[in-house]
C-alpha cells in the first residue's frame, strides 16, 4: 500500500490553493451580481417606461368613457323630452 508523506509545508501549499480558487469562485460570483444588478436596473427602466404608457392609454380610455358617458346621457334625455313631447302632444289633440 502506498503512503504518502505530507509536510507542513506542502499541506499549506494544498490549503492555499484552494483558498485561491475559492477567491476566484467568490470574485466570479461578485462578477455575476454586477451583471444582475445592472440588468435589474434595464428592466426597472423599461418597466417604468411600460408603466408610463399604460397610464397615458388608461388616461385615453378614461376620456373616452367619459365622453361616451355624457353622450348616452344627452341621448337618453334628448329621447325623453321627444316622448313626453310626444305624448302631450298626442293628449293636446284629442
Amino acid at each position: 500500500m502506498y503512503r504518502m508523506d505530507w509536510t507542513d509545508g506542502r499541506l499549506q501549499e494544498r490549503f492555499d490553493s484552494i483558498a485561491h480558487r475559492f477567491d476566484e469562485v467568490g470574485r466570479r460570483f461578485d462578477e455575476v451580481d454586477r451583471r444582475i444588478d445592472e440588468l435589474d436596473q434595464r428592466v426597472d427602466r423599461r418597466f417604468d417606461k411600460v408603466d408610463t404608457e399604460l397610464q397615458r392609454v388608461n388616461d385615453r380610455i378614461d376620456g373616452v368613457h367619459q365622453t361616451i358617458h355624457r353622450t348616452m346621457l344627452q341621448l337618453g334625455g334628448g329621447m325623453l323630452v321627444t316622448l313626453a313631447l310626444g305624448f302631450l302632444g298626442v293628449i293636446v289633440t284629442h
